[in-house]
């Protein structure tokens, strides 16, 4: 009779050895050799009537092998099922250093041997920490506002094209050729193109070609003038030979082709309209009111994501939890398609590690604090978006929408994204709570400099 023994190797890291008698396998393979013989086709013979010797001495190896070895998870599925232990993915075959001699002729005992990694019991002692972590509360202040309102309006603006340069902002189209110092350019010159404003060329080359006019043309030596910070971009961008100080010691010759002005939109009813779709704005106090609840909208968001990664990190951090290292980068190691080298594995460990503990921190508060995501809340979320998608406002009906979200429904990518997402959001609020985070209103320059005391991934 079959059997299963486990022994440890490790930290959280054990073998388990399945026997099998030539009893646990051999009626299986009779049996499937006889299948074998009915479907099998031999030119000369019916189906189904190929003489068993015939079929044994052409298949049967390959499907003895094949029920030893069926016969061997078999046992080791039944063992996992009844004994239940928490481990990760699935048990890995363990190189004995023994081979194995399958022979149907002589059928014999077979020890196979597996490794599995078993889940750390824990607690996660972080959520006690209470007031430990805070919630940002961005201000959005009247120069946010007015800023944003600028940034609108140059979006939606137009280029104009004027005959001299005014401001930094002006857009910059030139075009270069390598050159001698008197600007003669040979037949062969290729010639490239650059297109920024003013304020992003080398400063000296700037200030030159400021003065300049569609048409001018200008005789410079790139390291005369750049910076040694600017040279390396400007020989890339405009000039595309970056690395190569000759070229950048040589003549070019710089044409000014146009000088574009973006020219920002006016503020009236149409282009609230159209920055808003159905908001129904129609002077610019209702616009800068718009403006301003979206930018409360972004900067919630922000502040949000940013106290979600805050309790993430904290979390994995503080969390002292112990893990099969050498199972798991075994598992790394032969889970995909093609094996990876030794390089690799230790190169993706550290995401990988991360990304685990996180798994099982969650995965356990989620089962603590019940967390739940119905089906209605997922179909509510996609309509929502969808109706911010074409600017639609609550109560607002479209013949349309139910067919549309039935066909979502389907997707599976985007229904488990949405769920998932919805899950965290749920499982981050709680968490929220229970380590009671308090609430502090800053400027934007200041949460900008806000930076967390754990590293990143």
């Amino acid at each position: 009779m079959a059997t299963v023994t486990r022994e440890p190797i490790g930290n959280l890291h054990e073998k388990l050895v399945v026997k099998l008698s030539k009893e646990d396998y051999y009626p299986a393979f009779e049996t499937a050799l006889k299948q074998h013989s009915k479907s099998v086709n031999i030119p000369g013979f019916r189906k189904g009537n190929v003489p068993k010797g015939m079929v044994k001495k052409m298949y049967g190896q390959s499907v003895f092998i094949d029920e030893v070895l069926r016969s061997a998870n078999r046992e080791l599925e039944t063992y996992l099922n009844e004994t239940k232990p928490q481990i990760f993915a699935q048990p890995l075959a363990m190189e004995t250093g023994e081979k194995l001699h399958f022979d149907m002729n002589q059928p014999s005992d077979f020890d196979f041997a597996f490794e599995i990694g078993l889940k750390p019991e824990f607690e996660i002692t972080p959520l006690s920490k209470k007031g430990s972590i805070t919630r940002y509360k961005i201000e959005v202040t009247d120069k946010l506002v007015a800023d944003e309102i600028e940034n609108i309006a140059r979006r939606a603006g137009k280029v104009e094209n004027p005959d001299h340069f005014e401001n930094d902002t002006d857009i910059v189209y030139a075009s270069y050729e390598a050159c001698d110092e008197s600007g003669a350019v040979a037949a062969d010159t290729e010639k490239t193109e650059d297109v920024v404003t003013l304020e992003q060329m080398p400063k000296q080359l700037a200030e030159k070609v400021k003065a300049m006019k569609p048409e001018d043309t200008f005789v410079f030596v790139p390291a005369a003038f750049c910076s040694e910070e600017e040279l390396p971009e400007f020989m890339k961008s405009a000039i595309r030979q970056p690395d190569d100080e000759a070229a950048s010691k040589a003549h070019y010759k710089l044409t000014l082709t146009k000088i574009g002005r973006l020219m920002p939109r006016e503020l009236n009813e149409a282009f609230f309209a159209e920055a808003f779709p159905g908001a129904d704005i129609s002077d610019e106090a209702g616009f800068r009111n718009k403006v301003k609840e979206e930018l409360e909208k972004e900067t919630e968001k922000l502040a949000n994501d940013r106290l979600q990664n805050e309790i993430f990190e904290t979390l994995i951090h503080e969390t002292q939890l112990e893990l099969p290292v050498d199972f798991l980068k075994s598992w790394l190691k032969r889970s995909g398609e093609e094996e990876k080298t030794e390089e690799e594995v230790e190169k993706e460990f550290p995401n990988f590690d991360h990304q685990l503990r996180w798994t099982l921190i969650s995965d356990k508060l989620i089962r603590e604090y019940d967390i739940q995501v119905s089906l209605e809340e997922v179909m509510q979320d996609v309509k929502t978006k969808v109706m911010s998608y074409f600017g639609m406002k609550a109560g607002d009906e479209a013949e349309w929408m139910d067919a549309y979200l039935e066909k979502m429904s389907k997707d599976e990518k985007t229904m488990d994204e949405t769920y998932r997402r919805l899950l965290f959001d749920k499982l981050f609020v709680k968490i929220a709570e229970v380590m009671e985070i308090p609430s502090e209103e800053v400027t934007e320059e200041v949460f900008a400099a806000k930076s967390s005391g754990h590293h990143h991934h």
